[in-house]
C-alpha cells in the first residue's frame, strides 16, 4: 500500500484564499438540490476563487509547453459556420446513429447523449437546447502515470492538456455538423467552464460513474478519459446511466485516498447539493494541483484505469452483486 507523504501548501497559493471556503461555494453539506455555483475555472469576475486562479495560472504557465498547450484548448477546432437555414429531417433514432457515428470518426472515443436539466447549468448562465451529447477522449495511461508533473518533467500535465485539445476539436466539428443540418449547436469544451457543468451530463448520457476521486470512471478507459460537450435542439433519444459496479469497488477501495498528497479524497460519501455522493475537498486539494500542473496522482493510480482492466473489474463486481442479491433473496 502506497501512501503520500504529507504536503504542505506553497503559502502564495494560501494568500490567495477568500474568506469563504470552496466547499461551501460547491454545496458540500446542503440538503436541498439546486444548481452548482460558478467555481475555480470560470471568469475570475464569475467566481470567488479569481484571485487564486491567477496565482495557480501564473505558476502553471512556467512551463511555455504546457501553457500553449492548453490555450490551444480553449480554441481548438474550426470556427463555428452559420447554421444552414432549411432543417434536414430524420427521425431521432436516425439523427443519434448519424451524431454517434460523426463523433466517433471525428476524434472522439466515447459518445452518449442525455436530455437537459437544469441542474446542468450553472448559477447565472441559461442554456435553452433541449439537448446535451458528451463526448470523452482517452489520454495516454503510460503518460498520465508520470504524475505529479514539475517543471522537470511535465508529461503528465501535457497528456491532460492534449487531451483537453482534443476533446475541443471533436466538439467543435460536431457542432459545425449539426449546423449544417439547420440545427442550432453550441460546442462546450473544457478545462476553462462555462455554462454547462459537464459531470453530472455525463453520468446520464451513461459515459461514466462517479468514482471517489471526484473523476468519473469508464468501462473501458476508466478514469483516464477527460469530457468536451455539445447541445443542440435537435431531435435525439437520450442513453442511460450505466452501472458497472463503480460504486461497490470504491467502497472498499483505497487506493486513490492512499495515494492523495494533499488528503483530499474522502472515503465517505458527502451531502452535495442535496445529493449523497463521493466529494473531493476543494480547499485541500487546489494548492496541489496547481503546483503540479493539473496532478492526476488519483486518476492514474485508479486500478480501472489500468488500460484492459476496466471490463474485468466490472463484470466480476457486477457478478459478486448479483451472487449477494441472490442470497439475500
Amino acid at each position: 500500500m502506497t501512501v503520500a507523504k504529507p504536503y504542505t501548501p506553497p503559502q502564495d497559493f494560501l494568500d490567495c484564499f477568500p474568506d469563504i471556503s470552496g466547499n461551501t461555494v460547491n454545496g458540500l453539506g446542503e440538503d436541498e438540490p439546486r444548481r452548482p455555483s460558478p467555481f475555480f475555472w470560470h471568469p475570475p469576475d464569475r467566481q470567488t476563487h479569481g484571485a487564486l486562479q491567477a496565482e495557480v495560472l501564473k505558476h502553471m504557465g512556467q512551463s511555455p509547453e504546457y501553457r500553449d498547450v492548453f490555450e490551444s484548448a480553449r480554441s481548438g477546432g474550426p470556427e463555428p459556420i452559420e447554421q444552414t437555414e432549411k432543417k434536414i429531417e430524420k427521425s431521432p433514432a436516425e439523427w443519434v446513429k448519424a451524431i454517434k457515428r460523426f463523433a466517433l470518426e471525428n476524434e472522439a472515443d466515447l459518445v452518449g447523449i442525455a436530455r437537459m436539466d437544469p441542474l446542468f447549468v450553472y448559477e447565472g448562465y441559461e442554456i435553452e437546447d433541449p439537448w446535451v451529447i458528451v463526448v470523452g477522449v482517452e489520454m495516454d495511461h503510460a503518460e498520465l502515470s508520470q504524475a505529479p508533473a514539475s517543471l522537470e518533467n511535465i508529461t503528465a500535465g501535457l497528456v491532460v492538456g492534449k487531451a483537453y485539445n482534443r476533446a475541443a476539436r471533436a466538439v467543435a466539428h460536431l457542432r459545425n455538423y449539426i449546423l449544417s443540418t439547420g440545427y442550432s449547436a453550441q460546442s462546450w469544451p473544457g478545462p476553462s467552464a462555462s455554462a454547462l457543468s459537464m459531470m453530472p451530463a455525463a453520468i446520464e448520457a451513461g459515459l461514466g460513474t462517479l468514482g471517489k476521486h471526484g473523476s468519473l470512471i469508464n468501462e473501458k478507459y476508466g478514469s483516464s478519459f477527460r469530457l468536451a460537450a455539445v447541445t443542440t435542439e435537435m431531435p435525439l433519444i437520450a442513453d442511460a446511466p450505466k452501472d458497472i459496479g463503480a460504486e461497490d469497488f470504491c467502497l472498499s477501495c483505497q487506493v486513490c485516498t492512499n495515494a492523495c498528497p494533499p488528503q483530499a479524497i474522502s472515503d465517505e460519501k458527502k451531502m452535495v447539493r442535496g445529493v449523497e455522493k463521493y466529494y473531493v475537498d476543494f480547499d485541500k486539494c487546489i494548492p496541489y494541483f496547481g503546483e503540479t500542473f493539473g496532478c492526476g496522482i488519483c486518476i492514474a493510480v485508479c486500478p480501472w484505469s489500468r488500460p484492459g482492466r476496466g471490463p474485468t473489474i466490472a463484470e466480476k463486481m457486477l457478478k459478486r452483486r448479483q451472487r449477494r442479491q441472490t442470497i439475500q433473496d
